[in-house]
C-alpha cells in the first residue's frame, strides 16, 4: 500500500534536486540527484531465465446480441492468484479471473451494453480507454462501483476500428489497481468484416493481443507495492506478457499481427525485435494509420498502444524486446528505466508456415483536421503533479468545450522526467512538436502521448456529440502514480450558448 506521507517529502526532495540539475546543468547535480531518487537496486528489469511458458491469449467475449440489436458483454472484477514468476502464485485481481480480463469484442455503428460487477473488498471503476462514448458512461472516477455492486453502461461504437482497451479509474487509487492486475483489451471491428484486406485478423491465430507490463515481488512471491521514491512511480524488475512471465507463442502463420499495450502504470518501452528485423507499424491508439510504416522500434509510454505486423520464416525464433526507452532530455535517465534492456515474449514459427499476403499500400483514409479552422487554442502545461498550476478537484471543471467545436491543445511537460498526457472521449491528432511535422508513427488517431521534456506538441481535436455539463471527462499524465497524486483535470462538452454546471466531488488531497 503507499504510504503518502513518506513519498511526498521525498519527492518534494527529488523535484528541488531536478530543479539545481536544471539550472546548473552540472555533472555533480545530477550524480547527487541519481544518488537520491534512485532505489536500491530494484528498477533494472530483467529478462526471464527461462521462455517456457505459453502465451496465455485473452478469451474473447464477443458476448450476445439482444431482440434490439444491443451487444451484450459482462465482467465481474474480483480477487485471486496468478503465477508471476515467483515462488508461489501471487495475490492478483482480475476481471472474470485472477488477473486482466477477456479480450471484449464490438462492431463499429453497434449498441453495446456491458454489465459490471465488483466482487472486491474495494470501491473501482471500468474506464473504456480510448472510446468515444458519452461522460457517463466513460468509467472515470465519477462512476464508481462499490463492492457488491453492478454498473451497467451502453453507448453506440461511432469511431473507427481500433485496439482499446479497459482498466480501473477510482480516484486516487488508480495505480493500484492497474498494478494488482485489471486491465483487458477491447477491440473494435469493421461493420463487415476485417478492417483492412490482407491484415492478419483471425484472433490468436495470426492476430494476437500482447499486454506489456512490469512487476516486483517480495521474496514471499507476493507484488512489492513500495515505489522507493521514485518520481515515476513503481519500477517492476520482471516483465509479464499477459500475465505471463517467460512466454513464448507458437506461430504457425508467416504474417503475425501484434497488438501491442503498455498496461504499466510507469514504465515505458521501446519495442522491437532482438535481431533487430523490420517490421510494419500499421496502427497506433486510435486504429490504422494511412500506410504501413517500415521501423525496428517503437516507443510506448503507458497506455500507448502499437499494432504491428512482423513476417517470420519456418522453424526461427526471435524475442520481443525492449531496449531502453528513449525518452528525451530526462535527467539521469537510468533512474526511469530509459536504460534498461530486456527480451519480453519469444516468438517460435512451426516448420510449415501458412502463408501470407503482402500488405496494402493504403490501410485507410483518415479525414486531416484544419488547425486553421480551430475555434481555439487551448495551453496545458505539466509540471510536478500539476496541469497549469492545479491538482485535481472532483467538484472543479478546469475547461468547458462547446458541442461541435475543433480546438488545438498546446500541451508541454515543464519537468526534465517523463509525463504524458490522455484525453477521454476523443482522438486527437499531433500537429507538431516544437513546430515540426510529427513522426510517422504520430500521423494516426491517438488519445494518449509521451511528452519528451520541454517540447511543445499540439495536438488538434474535434468534439462533434455528447454534450453533458453535469458530467466531466477527464486530461491527465498516465503516469498512473502522477494522475493519483492530482495530475488530471476535468472538462465538459455543453451545447451553444450553454455553460457547466456545479460537479459533484471532493477536492484532491
Amino acid at each position: 500500500m503507499r504510504t503518502e506521507p513518506r513519498r511526498l517529502s521525498r519527492r518534494s526532495l527529488l523535484r528541488a534536486g531536478l530543479a539545481v540539475a536544471a539550472l546548473a546543468g552540472t555533472a555533480s547535480a545530477c550524480d547527487g540527484l541519481a544518488r537520491l531518487s534512485a532505489p536500491a537496486g530494484s528498477t533494472r528489469l530483467r529478462s526471464p531465465a527461462r521462455f517456457d511458458t505459453p502465451l496465455a491469449v485473452p478469451p474473447l467475449q464477443e458476448g450476445l446480441v439482444a431482440a434490439d440489436g444491443t451487444r451484450e458483454l459482462r465482467l465481474t472484477a474480483r480477487a485471486g492468484r496468478s503465477d508471476l514468476g515467483g515462488p508461489r502464485p501471487t495475490a492478483t485481481w482480475g476481471y472474470d479471473g485472477p488477473q486482466l480480463g477477456p479480450t471484449l469484442r464490438a462492431r463499429v455503428g453497434e449498441q453495446v451494453r456491458v454489465t459490471v460487477a465488483n466482487e472486491l473488498p474495494e470501491t473501482t471503476t471500468v474506464h473504456w480507454h480510448g472510446m468515444h462514448l458519452p461522460a457517463a458512461m466513460d468509467g472515470g472516477p465519477h462512476q464508481p462501483i462499490a463492492p457488491g455492486e453492478t454498473w451497467t453502461p451502453t453507448w453506440r461504437v461511432d469511431q473507427a476500428p481500433a485496439t482499446l482497451w479497459y482498466h480501473p479509474h477510482p480516484h486516487g487509487e488508480t495505480e493500484e489497481h492497474v498494478y494488482r492486475g485489471l486491465a483487458g483489451f477491447f477491440l473494435l471491428d469493421a461493420p463487415d468484416g476485417p478492417d483492412a484486406p490482407g491484415l492478419p485478423h483471425r484472433y490468436g491465430i495470426d492476430d494476437f493481443p500482447v499486454l506489456v507490463q512490469d512487476k516486483r515481488l517480495d521474496q514471499d512471491g507476493e507484488l512489492e507495492f513500495d515505489d522507493h521514491g521514485n518520481e515515476i512511480g513503481l519500477l517492476g524488475d520482471r516483465v509479464v506478457t499477459n500475465g505471463v512471465h517467460g512466454a513464448y507463442l507458437d506461430v504457425g502463420a508467416q504474417a503475425v499481427r501484434l497488438r501491442l499495450l503498455n498496461g504499466s502504470t510507469a514504465r515505458s518501452y521501446r519495442l522491437g525485435f532482438g535481431d533487430d528485423r523490420a517490421f510494419d507499424l500499421v496502427g497506433t491508439d486510435g486504429g490504422l494509420l494511412e500506410r504501413p510504416v517500415r521501423q525496428t522500434r517503437v516507443r510506448l509510454s503507458p497506455g500507448e498502444r502499437a499494432e504491428l505486423v512482423v513476417r517470420l520464416s519456418p522453424g526461427e525464433t526471435v524475442r520481443l524486446r525492449s531496449d531502453g526507452a528513449e525518452l528525451g532530455a530526462v535527467v539521469v535517465p537510468e533512474v526511469f528505466g530509459a536504460d534498461d534492456t530486456a527480451d519480453l515474449l519469444e516468438l517460435r514459427a512451426v516448420p510449415t508456415l501458412t502463408p501470407a499476403a503482402p500488405l496494402p499500400a493504403t490501410l485507410t483514409r483518415i479525414e486531416r483536421l484544419d488547425p486553421t479552422a480551430a475555434d481555439r487554442v487551448r495551453r496545458f502545461e505539466l509540471e510536478g503533479r500539476e496541469i497549469n498550476g492545479r491538482r485535481m478537484a472532483m467538484d472543479r471543471v478546469d475547461e468547458t468545450v462547446t458541442l461541435g467545436a475543433t480546438e488545438v491543445w498546446e500541451v508541454r511537460n515543464r519537468n526534465l522526467f517523463p509525463h504524458n498526457f490522455h484525453v477521454h472521449d476523443v482522438q486527437f491528432q499531433v500537429l507538431t512538436i516544437d513546430g515540426e511535422p510529427p513522426p510517422p508513427e504520430l500521423a494516426g488517431r491517438k488519445d494518449t502521448v509521451y511528452l519528451e521534456p520541454r517540447r511543445t506538441y499540439r495536438l488538434i481535436l474535434r468534439f462533434e456529440d455528447h454534450a453533458d455539463p453535469r458530467t466531466p471527462y477527464m486530461f491527465h499524465c498516465h503516469l498512473l502514480l502522477h494522475e493519483d497524486d492530482g495530475m488530471m483535470g476535468q472538462f465538459v462538452v455543453v451545447e451553444p450558448g450553454d455553460h457547466a454546471e456545479p460537479v459533484s466531488g471532493h477536492a484532491h488531497h
